[in-house]
């Protein structure tokens, strides 16, 4: 398939709302597909339909177990508390630290649109958050407790 442009923090598009997907097309597969691609090549864990330039309910995770595909994705049940780094391929180079839910179930439609519920805990469950916000405008440094810093100020610290 094909590699997309990942729009970049301060792109309209980003701060706006999607549709939701009534039907699979085969353009919307296609979309999937490309998101996927896009995402790995980025070496991201996920990616929002609005971080290629499109207004809709798609959003596609991979935490290293198997990529998960959510179709108008809603956030149903929260529980517990985590505070960690977090990143995103619109904002390259910066991490803040954000507290999200430590474990999220999720009802979303899969590539068929078939229904399913997914409950993600950790990695997982922040991705689900991260990538859902993206579908309602939201960018993770609005929850930042602090100041964004550099990943590769982070990088050397560890290093020494």
């Amino acid at each position: 398939m094909a590699i997309r442009k990942i729009r970049i923090m301060g792109d309209r598009i980003l701060g706006k709302k999607c549709r939701p997907i009534e039907e699979m097309t085969p353009k919307i597969k296609e979309l999937i597909q490309d998101m996927l691609d896009t995402m790995y090549d980025a070496c991201g864990v996920g990616l929002a339909a609005p971080q290629v330039g499109l207004l809709k309910r798609i959003v596609v995770i991979d935490v290293g177990d198997r990529p998960w595909v959510l179709i108008n994705p809603e956030i149903v049940e929260t529980s517990g508390e985590q505070t960690g780094a977090e990143g995103c391929l619109s904002l390259p180079g910066k991490s803040g630290t954000v507290t999200r839910p430590n474990v999220v179930t999720v009802k979303a439609f899969d590539e068929n649109m078939e229904p399913y519920t997914l409950t993600g805990e950790g990695l997982l469950a922040r991705a689900i958050c991260h990538e859902c916000d993206h579908l309602d405008g939201i960018m993770y440094v609005e929850h930042v407790e602090g100041e964004l810093y550099d990943n590769e100020t982070i990088e050397e610290e560890e290093e020494e």
